[in-house]
């Protein structure tokens, strides 16, 4: 039974690259929802993870990181982030400490307040994640900065990645939120499809596994997704995927000599597809060429963006 005082809503987590939006969201959840790679730029489209507790449900999105545009992919990634703070309840502004010389950036948080979370005109969480590069001293130096600066409705400092005050900020986020009953059944821990998280899992790999400009230029397509174990459960699922680059030299790396590359990929992003489903997959990859296809609208607009 709904408690009277039950509150719901969505909370949108904003803020640079690598600041560890994907990895506070995975946490919350206690469960890999969104992709993680030491590389920046990991995250591409909006994902929906659904955090329940007694007394509420909070609908977190994470989002592209925020940063300079430098083609029409960028674009289409800022795109997701401002039309989801539209949607949004609240705002969790999550703002990284570096443990170097101003042990933030205040030039990007400055600009993150001005340019995207004051217009949207919501109530704003500011998050001061990896407070373990920080001693306490600085840590109050940051938040008084912060505080004075921008005047959030609220803010607390946190380690997304040790699980550090996570409780506290749900605890901190759940005033923000209109009362009301849950949006989703208690078991629903996202609203994408099985194909969205396939598609994300073999993008991690490719982050992981390759280097350079590789990971920056793929794509991956599901062709197809056939689920025979429901007419025979002896019967692997069938999933064929495209993973989508812009030269040829990407392409012969992808793929490696005999193949060796891409038979890796394949093997690892299998592994966790089976985790995911909880069932084996038969999974097949190709490579194709699409000559600069983040500065192309119609194939990035093919590709959901």
């Amino acid at each position: 039974m709904v408690q009277p005082s039950f509150r719901c809503g969505f909370a949108i987590i904003v803020g640079p690259p690598n600041a560890g939006k994907s990895t506070l969201m995975n946490e919350l959840l206690d469960y890999k929802l969104s992709i993680v790679t030491p590389k920046p730029q990991t995250t591409r489209k909006k994902i929906t993870g659904i955090y329940h507790r007694d007394d509420c449900q909070i609908v977190f999105l994470d989002t592209p990181g925020i940063m300079q545009p430098q083609q029409k992919l960028h674009v289409s990634m800022l795109a997701i982030v401002r039309e989801t703070l539209k949607d949004a309840d609240v705002v969790i502004a999550l703002i990284p400490y570096s443990g170097k010389g101003d042990h933030i950036d205040r030039t990007f948080t400055d600009e993150l307040f001005k340019e995207w979370i004051r217009p949207a005109g919501k109530p704003v969480v500011a998050v001061l994640n990896k407070c373990d590069l920080v001693t306490e001293t600085q840590r109050r130096e940051i938040e008084d900065y912060v505080k004075q600066t921008w005047s959030p409705d609220a803010m607390i400092s946190i380690s997304a990645l040790q699980g550090t005050s996570l409780p506290e900020l749900v605890d901190t986020i759940v005033p923000f939120l209109p009362s009301g009953p849950p949006l989703y059944p208690e078991d629903t821990l996202s609203t994408a499809p099985e194909r969205f998280f396939v598609t994300e899992i073999i993008r991690e790999k490719i982050f992981l596994q390759y280097g350079k400009e590789v990971p920056y230029s793929a794509e991956v397509v599901i062709d197809e997704f056939r689920e025979q174990h429901e007419a025979d459960p002896s019967r692997k699922d069938l999933i064929r995927c495209s993973v989508i680059v812009e030269r040829d030299t990407q392409k012969q790396i992808l793929i490696g000599q005999k193949g060796a590359s891409l038979k890796k990929l394949g093997q690892a992003a299998r592994r966790d597809i089976e985790e995911m489903l909880g069932r084996p997959v038969f999974l097949e990859l190709f490579v194709k060429v699409r000559p600069d296809w983040r500065k192309k609208n119609n194939l990035l607009k093919s590709y959901g963006y």
